[in-house]
């Protein structure tokens, strides 16, 4: 097992929200929640900047509610802000919740393989400013794209993927690159399979990014297969990865019209634009902290 680095100077860092934070609630529904939550913001000197809720059930069922808010000096005063939003929260109504500190960008690595399209405009959207993160590195199992990532300051390091069905030592290479240094992991068309016992190693969330012909034309060449059996939308879908193969809870999807004019290579081109455009604003999204995950599904704001 080889693994090889390619280092450049850093990508510029992106700008942060200082004194702000956004305060994920979820649980049981039920009256005063809200109210609440604003009580305990609004001791502490707070001021909401914007609130999104959800309840699927106001009798009873699962309660989301996403706040930011800004708050001067918020290093300083966090720990007593944490104290009573677990008292008041977690003791007084059984939510769970979690505050994150909207200056700092979460760190994204993303895993490829040899097709650059969502790669690329991952690279190119952080690079503009577009995403709230930065990429500590990219991780690719071929050398294919390592030119490319270069071009933007990233580093590439190349971790290979031996033959058969046995991937441990070459996602033990990948886990000691990711621990300690990301708080997403995203799947830019990373032709990989993760084993369970990687998903826990690496202790954070998982994006993938896949057409949306599943279950159907599984395997090699979807769009060809698509082709022939003459389907009129084409779409891509990015989920949370699970345990469970291309079944995590789904983040963003979306959908083009074809026709029988088009060629296969018109469906694959153009299926590109989808996933590249849909794994943008999942990751986005995540990054924001606009996703619950709430079992099988999520709670998008």
């Amino acid at each position: 097992m080889t693994m090889t680095e390619v280092r450049t100077a850093p990508a510029p860092a992106l700008s942060s929200v200082r004194d702000q934070a956004c305060l994920i609630v979820h649980g049981r529904d039920r009256a005063g929640i809200v109210a609440a939550t604003s009580s305990v913001l609004a001791r502490h000197g707070a001021n909401i900047v914007s609130l999104d809720q959800y309840s699927d059930n106001p009798e009873g069922g699962r309660f989301y509610q996403r706040t930011v808010f800004h708050l001067d000096d918020l290093v300083v005063t966090r720990e007593a802000l944490e104290k009573d939003l677990d008292a008041t929260l977690s003791g007084v109504y059984g939510l769970e919740w979690t505050l994150t500190d909207r200056s700092s960008l979460k760190r994204v690595i993303i895993l490829a393989s040899k097709s650059d399209h969502c790669l690329l405009d991952l690279l190119w959207r952080h690079r503009r400013g577009e995403l709230p993160m930065t990429v500590p590195m990219v991780i690719s199992n071929h050398t294919d794209l390592a030119e490319e990532v270069r071009a933007f300051g990233i580093p590439f390091f190349h971790v290979p993927s031996v033959a058969g069905p046995d991937k441990s030592a070459a996602e033990e290479k990948i886990v000691e690159l990711i621990k300690g240094n990301a708080d997403l992991v995203v799947l830019a068309r990373y032709m990989q399979i993760l084993s369970p016992g990687f998903l826990a190693a690496v202790g954070v969330p998982v994006i993938n990014i896949h057409h949306s012909f599943l279950p159907a034309f599984i395997g090699a060449a979807p769009y060809r297969k698509a082709k022939e059996r003459g389907v009129k939308l084409i779409g891509a879908t990015a989920h949370y990865v699970t345990e469970e193969l291309d079944e995590g809870p789904i983040i963003e999807q979306d959908v083009v019209r074809v026709s029988h004019a088009d060629t296969a290579t018109d469906l694959q081109r153009r299926g590109a634009d989808v996933e590249r455009a849909v794994l943008s604003r999942a990751v986005a999204w995540h990054c924001d902290d606009r996703v619950i995950r709430a079992g099988k599904e999520t709670i998008v704001f």
